[in-house]
């Protein structure tokens, strides 16, 4: 990866200094971003094409709209074995494999007491087994060529309570500490592992968890920077975490959260 600096002040943010901007550059390196065909995971692919890689993004149906320069492989990484079968797939078609960010996930509500086991077994199938197949196939592709970089995209819910979402939270809090394990483990082979803490987000079924968009206008002027996360915002943590830029950077549980949620306590106390 090369880094390239642009004197110019042009699409620096408004709170940028002014100086020098740089770009990511991945050309040359190939990725895999699984649950890349919509939402979050859609914009990381985006964005590490656009930096030079080439991606190839999974699912286990094909989308109708996947742009020109994202690669798609129907697959379940469920599935240990098709996990390790898409890496090799990977591999052969395009040479190598130097970034994987395990980003499907998620959960519908369910409460806790009346959870049914099979339930329970396919939250954490998604969100922590899978991600686990998936480093485990990646590590050996990465080590032929002398490392890589795995980003595990992780939730606030690992974090704290996360009541309606128990086995979700439970799964995303194993991935925390997953992280930092196969970091430990795999740091001799520069297998670099990392997490990014995922905030309130603004997505396509934002509705559905926050309500509507003048309720989720109120849930973002609660946080910090008075506002809820994009696809943008977290995409730009895996290019940095996927460049020389972040080198020395691994087991990290970074935050990408606007600067965290308001203690719900303060509202009931008196003058806050």
């Amino acid at each position: 990866m090369s880094l390239s600096r642009d004197v110019s002040t042009a699409n620096l943010g408004r709170n940028a200094a002014v100086g020098s901007a740089i770009a990511i550059d991945l050309k040359g390196q190939v990725a895999i971003v699984t649950g890349g065909t919509r939402g979050l995971g859609r914009q990381i692919a985006s964005s590490l094409a656009a930096a030079g890689a080439t991606v190839v993004v999974c699912g286990r149906n094909a989308p109708e709209d996947l742009p020109s320069n994202l690669h798609f492989q129907s697959v379940d990484i469920r599935d240990p074995e098709q996990a390790q079968a898409f890496v090799a797939n990977v591999v052969a078609e395009h040479g190598r494999l130097d970034i994987l960010v395990n980003n499907a996930g998620g959960s519908p509500n369910a409460d806790a007491a009346t959870a049914s086991p099979r339930f329970f077994d396919a939250i954490l199938k998604l969100n922590l087994h899978a991600p686990m197949y998936m480093a485990q196939a990646a590590y050996g592709a990465m080590k032929a060529v002398g490392g890589g970089n795995i980003v595990n995209i992780a939730s606030v819910s690992g974090i704290r309570p996360s009541p309606g979402t128990a086995a979700y939270g439970a799964a995303k809090a194993g991935l925390l500490n997953l992280t930092q394990t196969l970091a430990q483990e795999w740091g001799p082979d520069q297998v670099r592992v990392n997490a990014i803490i995922v905030g309130l987000m603004q997505t396509e079924t934002a509705e559905a968890t926050y309500g509507d968009a003048e309720a989720q206008a109120e849930v973002g002027r609660s946080m910090p920077l008075q506002r809820m996360g994009t696809g943008h915002d977290i995409a730009g943590a895996v290019l940095w975490l996927c460049s020389e830029l972040a080198c020395w950077v691994s087991g990290a549980r970074i935050n990408v959260d606007g600067g965290g949620e308001r203690p719900y306590f303060l509202d009931l106390v008196k003058g806050s």
